[in-house]
């Protein structure tokens, strides 16, 4: 089975990569606590390349399969920072 693939709008996807880029930038300057600084540009980080992996590297349109390949090692890193993270404090 297969599935037709619509035209992606790249130039939209470059304009909300833009904005994230701008909002991460603006968070910089933010006086809030270093701790919700950085989880905020985590947060970002993480839309940004989720973004780029779904429309650039065409993950929009694979399986569920390479969808979970793709994710495990997010998670193992989150697990090991977490694991390491009473050692950092």
């Amino acid at each position: 089975m297969t599935t037709a693939h619509t035209e992606t709008n790249y130039i939209g996807v470059f304009w909300w990569l833009s904005g994230l880029t701008i909002l991460e930038i603006a968070v910089i300057y933010v006086p809030m606590a270093r701790l919700i600084v950085v989880i905020l540009l985590i947060g970002l980080a993480l839309s940004k390349a989720v973004l780029v992996a779904m429309y650039f590297m065409h993950l929009k349109f694979e399986r569920v399969t390479l969808g979970m390949i793709a994710l495990t090692p997010l998670i193992l890193c989150v697990f090991l920072i977490l694991m390491l993270l009473p050692d950092i404090t």
